[in-house]
């Protein structure tokens, strides 16, 4: 079964009335083959896409807030992304106890049961027995990884500029995302990322679409690739590109949740991304 799964998880649970948003879920082998990848609404179908990929050591990469202990505020892995990644004008959306947005909260509890382990340190990634998770957030994995260019700011491929004209916004956006794409297919990177091994994946070399809901749709693809990649990113370069935010000794951090689990984002870096710098 696949080696590295990305989940670009939706944070947000839905009502009776309102389906979830989508979640992009990709499997990428350790060559960068991407085995399979797809969409999922709501953490039940979620988990189910990812206990059928599960392999004896599988690393599975989520983007959202999985361990969320402190009742109000910003957690601390939030507060040294904007301190790190900040002068690359990348920030964290602030995740606490009250926050509706618990789905990685719930996808947490969902593995855990099914023997996935939570791994918030590259010690305990390496030395595991069986399939792990951890939260990332591909921004930082965007502008962290020096291969791929980002030296000045992260790629605006997500959200609208609002300081322009709606219109040029989706140009601009459209553009960043083509741009990120080509990046991704020709930047020679170790671990390899094979977005073309796919057809969902390798659409997303197809020009993009000015409609805001067909973009997110390829977003979310886009982002689980990444994450799936920052898996085995972590595995291939541990300390020596990856830096654990909120996991400093000696630096704040929140507390542990009664099953000694520490909220940690594992992010590549830099060596001027690393520390308080940022």
């Amino acid at each position: 079964m696949s080696a590295y799964l990305g989940v670009d998880l939706a944070w947000g649970l839905g009502t009776a009335s309102r389906a979830p948003n989508e979640t992009g879920l990709v499997a990428m082998e350790p060559d960068g083959t991407i085995t399979d990848a797809g969409w999922a609404r709501g953490v039940d179908d979620a988990t189910t896409w990812i206990r059928d990929h599960l392999g004896p050591r599988s690393l599975i990469a989520v983007d959202a807030s999985l361990v969320v202990t402190n009742p109000t505020g910003i957690r601390e892995s939030e507060r040294q992304v904007g301190q790190r990644y900040g002068r690359w004008k990348v920030a964290a959306n602030p995740t606490n106890q009250a926050s509706a947005a618990s789905a990685g909260a719930s996808l947490l509890d969902r593995l855990t049961a099914l023997g996935v382990e939570y791994v918030s340190d590259t010690a305990s990634m390496h030395a595991r027995t069986g399939p792990a998770m951890f939260e990332c957030y591909p921004y930082t994995t965007l502008v962290g990884v020096e291969e791929l260019g980002y030296d000045v700011e992260r790629p605006r491929y997500k959200r609208l500029d609002l300081r322009v004209p709606a219109a040029e916004a989706r140009a601009r956006r459209a553009e960043a995302f083509d741009e990120l794409v080509r990046r991704l297919r020709e930047t020679p990177l170790d671990p390899p990322l094979q977005l073309d091994s796919h057809p969902l994946t390798a659409g997303l070399a197809d020009p993009s679409v000015l409609h805001g809901p067909t973009h997110k749709h390829r977003e979310d693809l886009l982002d689980g690739a990444l994450c799936a990649w920052t898996a085995a990113f972590w595995e291939r370069h541990g300390d020596q590109r990856v830096q654990i935010l909120g996991g400093d000794v000696g630096l704040p951090s929140d507390p542990v949740d009664e099953a000694g689990r520490r909220p940690v984002v594992v992010a590549p870096a830099r060596p001027s991304q690393r520390g308080t710098r940022g």
